[in-house]
This record gives structure tokens, sequence and C-alpha cells, in this order.
């Protein structure tokens, strides 16, 4: 079975998480990525944790398909295997610390210079330059950069996002990027120089509560699992658990008013007529809907609501999305091999009529390197010089 980027060759000088995102997802369409890991240690992210068949969660999360090359960049042997391999690559991604793509000579300006075909992806924290292109960026301080931890949380206690999501944004960036040029390549023949930034990919996520609070003149509101500006949105006690709902619209509300809550005239409360003034009386709000929800169960509590087509969810642990009823009915888990043994991983979430995505191995660390040697030759390879 062919994929939509078999035969397109991918070199990342990567680690921790947004550059691996990218590339695991290029891989997930049949590109052949090759994975160059610091040798000894390999990427950093193996160490986070020892939680899967004893490797680290986020390795297996964000590695599979890949293969793994073990090298020095210092060192004059690796270094003309990693030449052999930009030689013959598509596609180069790079996340190193500021400034080393350029004391490497991995820049986009020197490798792009010999193969103007290639596409050179840089990832960094803040960009290439202004004040904070040398400072080092990992994932909750661009939480902080971006006014995301200011604006998750309770009045009382902010707090960071419970993923990596300046490096989740960042990758996706990336990634929609390098297909954008690949795109562009086939028509014109010509590579691309792109340069992804972790706060300018959280910024964007950021941008409405951003002009909110910057065209509204107040700071933004940290309303728990409620919503800071749509009410009634999030979670309402019921009489064995919490229900969480979400209004959108003034339709819904009426339908919640008539049908879940049998009171059909609070629709036209002025305290609660329109979403503006829900926000504005949400405590009073809150109080009338647990009231409401104290006699009934949870379950019949979420059956009002589907009758009356309100947007309902039950609450569960991360562990449990595992055994999520509709991901299991779909059947959208997959088998995937790791060095401790096999896993259970997601398939990506763009299904397709072209048929399942690849779904390869996680690698060992430098579990290809000989075989990279002998296919792109080693130090006395004449070719792999040039």
């Amino acid at each position: 079975m062919s994929h939509p980027l078999e035969g397109i060759t991918v070199v990342a000088l990567e680690q921790a998480v947004a550059a691996p995102l990218a590339t695991r997802q290029l891989a997930d369409l049949g590109a052949r990525v090759i994975k160059v890991e610091r040798r000894g240690s390999g990427d950093f992210a193996r160490g986070y944790d020892r939680t899967v068949h004893g490797q680290s969660s986020y390795f297996v999360w964000l590695n599979r398909g890949k293969e793994s090359a073990e090298l020095d960049v210092k060192d004059p042997e690796d270094r003309v295997l990693l030449d052999a391999l930009l030689a013959r690559a598509d596609v180069f991604v790079q996340n190193l610390a500021p400034g080393a793509a350029e004391r490497l000579g991995l820049d986009a300006g020197t490798l792009r210079a010999v193969r103007p075909e290639l596409i050179h992806c840089s990832v960094s924290g803040y960009g290439p330059d202004g004040p904070y292109r040398t400072k080092k960026a990992y994932d909750l301080l661009v939480q902080c950069e971006a006014g995301l931890v200011l604006a998750t949380g309770t009045p009382d206690s902010p707090a960071k996002a419970g993923f990596s999501v300046a490096d989740i944004a960042t990758g996706m960036y990336a990634y929609s990027g390098i297909l954008t040029a690949l795109y562009e390549r086939e028509r014109t023949g010509r590579g691309a120089t792109l340069s992804v930034a972790m706060l300018d990919a959280l910024g964007e996520w950021m941008s409405q509560p951003a002009i909110f609070s910057h065209y509204g003149g107040e700071p933004a509101r940290r309303t728990g699992a409620q919503h800071p500006s749509i009410s009634p949105y999030g979670p309402f006690r019921a009489g064995d658990g919490t229900v969480f709902l979400g209004v959108q619209n003034d339709r819904e509300w009426s339908a919640l008013c008539r049908i879940v809550l049998a009171r059909p005239e609070l629709a036209g409360d002025p305290r609660f007529r329109t979403n503006v003034d829900r926000v504005a009386n949400d405590a009073e709000l809150t109080a009338v809907l647990e009231s409401a929800f104290a006699a009934s169960t949870v379950r019949h509590t979420v059956d009002l609501l589907e009758r009356a087509g309100i947007a309902n969810a039950e609450l569960r642990t991360p562990g449990e999305l595992v055994d999520h009823p509709q991901l299991r009915a779909r059947n959208r888990w997959r088998a995937v091999e790791t060095p401790g043994g096999p896993i259970q991983a997601l398939l990506p979430p763009v299904e397709a009529d072209r048929g399942a995505p690849p779904m390869r191995a996680v690698p060992a660390l430098g579990e290809h390197t000989a075989a990279l040697r002998g296919e792109f030759g080693g130090e006395d390879d004449e070719e792999a010089r040039r």
C-alpha cells in the first residue's frame, strides 16, 4: 500500500516534543524519517520518565516510524555520515539551541546554497531575531510568556495546561508548514526556509483571550473548568455526581429551560436572556441549574440534555481515554512495537480512504546507525564527501 509521502526523506536533528511531533506525523504519512540523536544519551526526552515498559511516555508517543542514528555531529567521521544523509534529504528539521545550527554549518543559508530544493525547518522558542532570540524556551515558560498560565486555573490559583500545549502548537505549525512547502516544491522545484517559534504558535492559539482582554480593558478571567465568556458552560453538580454541559446560543438556552429545567419562562428572564447577560450573572445561573439537577442522577440529567440537543460530557481521567467506548467502537487503537514491548497507540486523527497509516515501530537509540552507514557511506565514501 502506498502512502502520500513515500519517497520523501526527512533528516531530523531534534529532541523533546515540538520538532519530534512534526516529524512523527510526516512518518505517519509514509515519509522516511531519520532521527539524529546525541551519541551516548540520545534525545533527552528518552529520560523524561520510565512508565511505558521502562521507556519514556513522551518518547514512545513522538517517535514511532523513525530510524535512529546515534551520532556526534562534531566528530569528523559522524559528520561525514550526517552530510551524506543531508545530501539526499528532502526535508531537514532542527531544534538545536539558539545559534547552534549556524555554528555547525547546518543553517538554511549554508545548506540551501548547495541544495536549493531542500526544505529546511527550524523550530525555536522565540524566533531567529529580537531580544529573546537567544533565550532558552521550554513549554511551561512559553505558556507563561504567552499569557496562558494567567488565563488558566481558578481566581486564586493560576495553572499551566495539563499537557505540552506550546510544544504541540509549534509541532503542528511545523508539520503544516513542511507539507505546504512540499506541495509548493512539486509545482516550482524550489525548496523553502521555514522558521517556527513556540511563542508565535502558542500566541496564535491565545489570540482570542488576548484580544478579549486587550480590547475589553480587563484581565482574563480564570474560571476553573467553566468558560470565561460563555454561560452556562462547564461543570454542574447533580444528585450523584457532576454533569458537564455547554450552551452555545440562545436557541439552545431556550431548549435547556424548556426540556431540561422544565422552566420555559427562564429563557426570557432579563438576567439570562443573552449570553452576555448569562456570563454577567453566572453565579446565579449556576445556582438555578444545580438546584434543578440536585434531585436527579447524572444519567437522568444527561438523558434530558441529549433529548434537548444540549452538548454534554462525562468527566474522565487521562488513563480512561485508552478504554473510551467511542474510540474502542471505532477501532482507533493500534499495536506499535517499542524496544520494551508493544503499546497501544491512537491512529492519526485524519481518516482517509487511502488505507491505514504505517504505524511503524519506535526505535531504540542508535538502532539504525550501522545500517545507515552501510547505505549512505562512512568516512571513506568519496560520494558522501561530495
